[in-house]
């Protein structure tokens, strides 16, 4: 059952641990791995997700624009709230993504502007983590939805 539909609006692929993160306009998720050419594979935190309402809620507060790469996700997403979603299954174009949990933000959030990390702890601002339950190519524009299923 569908409940709500929402946007892809960034894909951001990290060359290396640490690295910079690559804007893309189309990616490959991959079962159980995640992004291809993604530096974080396997286990649980195969892709992270923000929300881009909330990304610009943020930064409103904050009284200043901040790239939202500077997150450090791997998708932005708009029209969906990802709020105590813990659990629940995430559809971008034809691919799902299990939420398992809270990004926490880091200290690197701070470096790219100071009380960026304390200002995304409120309300699941840091986002989403998740695991790739099928293979395909998505790409900015597609379509994210919630879908209801049982694993």
């Amino acid at each position: 059952m569908i409940q709500h539909n929402g946007r892809l609006e960034a894909i951001w692929i990290k060359r290396a641990r640490l690295g910079p993160m690559d804007p893309v306009e189309r990616a490959i998720l991959r079962a159980g791995a995640g992004l291809l050419n993604n530096a974080n594979q396997g286990g649980k935190r195969q892709v992270t997700i923000i929300c881009k309402e909330s990304w610009a809620a943020v930064t409103e507060r904050l009284g200043v624009e901040i790239d939202p790469a500077a997150r450090r996700a791997n998708l932005m997403i708009s029209g969906i709230d990802l709020k105590n979603t813990r659990g629940k299954i995430l559809q971008v174009g034809s691919c799902r993504i299990q939420v398992w949990g809270e990004t926490r933000p880091c200290e690197r959030m701070d470096q790219a502007w100071m009380g960026l990390r304390a200002a995304l702890q409120d309300t699941w601002g840091g986002g989403v983590f998740g695991e790739v339950l099928d293979d395909g190519k998505i790409g900015v524009g597609d379509i994210v939805q919630w879908v209801e299923e049982i694993l």
